[in-house]
């Protein structure tokens, strides 16, 4: 499992979706969905593309349970996170909805991001 590749290649897929939701944004006229573009983004490009070169870039980092265990939290947690706000911001699911999940997938994000902190204080 080349986790440096995995995490480019998929940030890659946010990046395209991203654009997307921009795209239907300004050609709708309706930015409801600002948030959302932002948190994909953010989330699924920016920081995947960031994580993807660090591991690249010390490949000792991308050995071991912390970085997989960083990789997927943070992959099942920003997916579940992202569309959970996809739904909410296009109307299809109300806030009480989000409890159930949205807390869980982000507490798994933190976590991912703490293994990731945690991998740089020991390996970098």
């Amino acid at each position: 499992m080349n986790i440096s590749r995995l995490f480019l290649v998929i940030a890659v897929a946010y990046l395209l979706v991203g654009i997307a939701i921009g795209i239907h944004m300004g050609a709708s006229g309706d930015h409801g969905l600002a948030p959302a573009h932002a948190h994909i983004n953010l989330l699924g490009f920016t920081l995947m593309t960031l994580f993807g070169l660090v591991y690249r870039v010390i490949p000792v980092m991308a050995e071991g349970m912390l970085a997989k265990a960083h990789f997927w939290l943070h992959q099942v947690g920003a997916l579940v996170l992202l569309v959970m706000l996809l739904l909410l911001l296009s109307g299809r699911i109300g806030e009480p909805a989000m409890v159930p999940l949205a807390p869980i997938a982000e507490i798994a994000i933190w976590i991912g991001i703490a293994c990731f902190g945690v991998n740089v204080l020991k390996n970098a």
